[in-house]
């Protein structure tokens, strides 16, 4: 079994238009895009933070649950 040591928190993000743009971010010393997800209005995705993955940036209307609390847009 493999070691969970570069995984990261989970989180959730919703869509609440169609369009939502997921945007993953690379680790390391030149940040960099390196994956893409679009969701329609209530779509749902659930995503994790990797060895890979430092940061999300997240373009459109969705609601953004983690376990520190709950952001909305507000778009």
């Amino acid at each position: 079994m493999e070691s969970n040591q570069n995984q990261g928190d989970y989180f959730v993000i919703k869509a609440k238009d169609n369009g939502v743009q997921v945007i993953g971010l690379t680790r390391g010393h030149d940040t960099k895009f390196h994956h893409t997800e679009k969701l329609d209005k209530g779509e749902v995705m659930i995503a994790q933070f990797t060895e890979h993955t430092s940061a999300i940036k997240i373009r459109g209307k969705a609601v953004i649950m983690t376990r520190f609390g709950v952001v909305d847009t507000q778009e």
